[in-house]
């Protein structure tokens, strides 16, 4: 069962990040990269002040749409939609751990 399941998932990912592969896929990976690195610049951003720096809406809203966006991608076979909501979501997800982290260390000195 595990090795069908492996073999399952590897032809999956061959046939949306190999068969599919031309010159638009190639762009359209390419402006994923870049949308994606407006993230990354602002996850840099807040590791270095130790906080998040955007509000907490803006990420409950980005993890509402990353989940919507990226099933949608798995479920039509969108590799630039899959990479790009993959990577996004661990961002979404450790910014409200730093906003956490900050309301925790505030409450504690007071």
């Amino acid at each position: 069962m595990l090795i069908s399941l492996s073999q399952s998932v590897g032809g999956y990912l061959y046939e949306v990040f190999i068969d599919r592969f031309d010159i638009v896929l190639a762009v359209g990976m390419f402006g994923q990269l870049l949308f994606a690195m407006r993230f990354l610049v602002q996850w840099l951003a807040s590791e270095r002040a130790g906080r998040s720096v955007i509000p907490v809406a803006f990420w409950f809203f980005s993890i509402g749409g990353g989940l919507i966006t990226l099933v949608y991608g798995l479920y039509k076979k969108e590799p630039v939609i899959i990479m790009g909501q993959a990577l996004s979501l661990f961002i979404y997800a450790r910014n409200l751990a730093l906003i956490s982290k900050q309301k925790k260390t505030t409450l504690k000195t007071g």
